[in-house]
């Protein structure tokens, strides 16, 4: 018969022996410690309106629990992803590009995506005389910042028209990347002869300053959709508290799911402008706006392979995979319980 008190003792040593080699003794799950907080870099824009709408409305605390939400606003993508690669934050409503650049420089290493946020909504507005490609030789148009997704859609656009750019001013079109608030002010008093800006700046310049549309960018795009901004999580983060990433996914379906009604998402929207910048927007921008502009928590994975080819194509993009950029796991899981399909990674899961 065997000895009752020496299997326990194997076992208890078998048990040990695994917790030291770290070979089948299973390490404590990261789902039992969600983050005491999460900073969250966002823009004042209607591209990050489930961002502002969340924000004001609650939608990401309440679904973050006991986990604070802490936020900083950015202008421009570029400066938001230095942000979260030196670690000032966790987590960044970003636009597509310098997500790409950031994950191709880290070599796979800086972040992961884990949600779309919104669609559309970009578009080069010009002066009155401009009516083609031809006649924007010897003009300066704004971008948000140098490698930022607007800039890289604009020089890319001018490339295929034949027109010259450089990354430091030069060439047939002057592409001078400014903040859009200034690119306003700058348009207005006749310095600038155009922008390529994201909404609501869009609307600002054709409502506030009567500038015209001349390339509206899902123009350029297959069906006319193209992803305009994604939720990012710096891979630390991310590796560290999955609860606390599934959260911040649900809060931003949350929020995607109440910009369904433009009324109160105007008001809203204008309530978190106010908030964080202490003015807000006409009614006549912020509808048009809105309209130009899809919210939808599938990231359109599918364009991103196309879009790092286009920085590529203006020298603002690394060599190298974007395979791993995403992981949608909490995202499907969010989408399943809303009755609504699985988010495809586009081969880059």
């Amino acid at each position: 018969m065997r000895n009752p008190l020496r299997i326990v003792t194997v076992l208890l040593l078998a048990a040990t022996g695994a917790a030291l080699t770290g070979c089948s003794a299973p390490a404590v799950s990261a789902e039992s410690t969600p983050a005491a907080a999460i900073r969250v870099g966002y823009f004042d824009n209607l591209t990050h309106a489930p961002a502002l709408v969340g924000i004001h409305d609650g939608l990401l605390q309440k679904a973050l629990g006991k986990t604070k939400l802490q936020t900083t606003q950015f202008n421009a993508g570029p400066a938001e992803i230095e942000a979260l690669s030196a670690g000032a934050i966790d987590a960044a409503y970003i636009g597509p590009s310098p997500a790409i650049n950031s994950y191709l420089k880290s070599k796979g290493q800086s972040l992961k995506i884990v949600s779309g946020v919104a669609t559309g909504g970009a578009a080069l507005v010009v002066a009155d005389g401009i009516s083609s490609a031809a006649d924007l030789k010897g003009k300066t148009i704004a971008s948000p910042q140098l490698g930022n997704t607007q800039d890289v859609a604009l020089r890319y656009w001018l490339n295929k028209q034949g027109l010259k750019t450089s990354l430091t001013g030069g060439g047939d079109v002057t592409i001078a990347p400014t903040d859009n608030a200034q690119a306003l002010t700058l348009f207005q008093a006749g310095k600038l002869d155009g922008a390529w800006v994201p909404e609501p700046w869009v609307s600002r310049f054709v409502v506030d300053a009567k500038a015209k549309v001349l390339v509206d960018e899902a123009s350029q795009w297959p069906g006319g959709r193209f992803p305009t901004t994604v939720l990012a999580v710096s891979s630390t983060f991310f590796n560290a508290h999955p609860q606390t990433v599934k959260a911040l996914v649900q809060g931003n379906a949350d929020a995607v799911a109440a910009l369904k009604n433009p009324a109160s998402a105007a008001t809203d929207i204008n309530a978190q402008l106010k908030a964080d910048t202490g003015k807000t927007l006409e009614n006549a921008v912020i509808l048009r706006a809105l309209d130009h502009v899809a919210f939808d928590t599938d990231p359109d994975a599918a364009a991103f392979s196309t879009l790092a080819k286009h920085a590529s194509a203006v020298g603002l993009s690394t060599p190298g995979s974007l395979k791993g950029l995403f992981d949608l796991t909490a995202l499907n899981t969010v989408r399943s319980a809303a009755g609504q399909k699985a988010g495809p990674s586009g081969g880059l899961g």
